[in-house]
């Protein structure tokens, strides 16, 4: 897949381990960027680094130097590592810091890859999900950052799913696929649906992958109709959603959890 870039590459060789609040961009493809999830963090005070995972080393980072490591989507399946061997290593540093129980915030192949690297199967799907679409919250979603989105059309577009890891909560289920959104304690959120889509990276994918909607039953005209009227609130609701989840990583950090 290609496409022109929607998040200008911020060189990463390391992340620094003092100094400004971090948060880690794990990017895979230049056209499924940080989008609008970037000024929700920028508010929250989070300096971002992005690490294009293709292209640069990402076992030379420091896995529990960042505050926050946001692990965004892509093409590849979490379970091609032999073909794309920059997703074992991010594998290796999701690992560290999930034993450090250290905040980790995933989208898509995000959520795919964290559920691997949490001992669940992930595997493609029997159809790919692809559109503007609702997820439910389950009862932990509804007290959960999801609950934002209880209601709220938001883009899919994966062909992969995975089973839920033990010792998570599900967050968000849909008609097609059963696991949209889970979390591990206060640290660890992943969702499968987009929250981070924006007018431009919309029509990226609409110019780059457009081809494949009419498989579906839709057509690049529907798409940005369905833009038009639900994107104002999908990107409300995403900002909420992190706002909410920082501000829990926030809370975590001032009051000491009990041993």
């Amino acid at each position: 897949m290609t496409g022109r870039p929607t998040d200008a590459a911020r060189p990463a060789a390391s992340v620094p381990a003092t100094g400004t609040r971090t948060a880690l961009v794990l990017r895979h493809d230049s056209a499924i960027g940080l989008g609008n999830l970037g000024p929700t963090l920028e508010a929250h005070g989070y300096r971002i680094v992005t690490v294009d995972a293709p292209r640069e080393d990402v076992t030379a980072l420091d896995a529990l130097a960042p505050d926050l490591v946001v692990v965004l989507g892509g093409d590849e399946g979490a379970y091609e590592t032999d073909r794309y061997p920059y997703l074992a290593d991010e594998i290796d540093l999701l690992r560290r810091r999930i034993d450090a129980e250290a905040p980790i915030f995933g989208v898509c192949l995000g959520a795919q890859m964290l559920a691997k690297t949490l001992g669940a199967d992930v595997r493609k799907g029997p159809r790919k999900e692809v559109g503007w679409l609702t997820v439910e919250p389950t009862e932990a979603g509804a007290a959960s950052p999801v609950r934002h989105f209880d209601g709220v059309p938001t883009v899919q577009w994966h062909g992969d799913t995975f089973d839920l890891p033990e010792g998570v909560e599900r967050l968000a289920t849909s008609g097609q696929y059963e696991n949209q959104a889970f979390a591990k304690g206060d640290w660890l959120l992943a969702v499968q649906f987009h929250p981070e889509v924006t007018d431009e990276i919309h029509e990226d994918w609409l110019a780059a992958w457009g081809d494949e909607l009419p498989e579906y039953g839709l057509s690049r005209e529907q798409l940005r109709a369905e833009r038009a009227v639900n994107g104002p609130r999908a990107e409300a609701a995403s900002a909420a959603l992190l706002s909410e989840y920082l501000d829990g990583l926030e809370a975590r950090r001032v009051v000491p959890r009990a041993s």
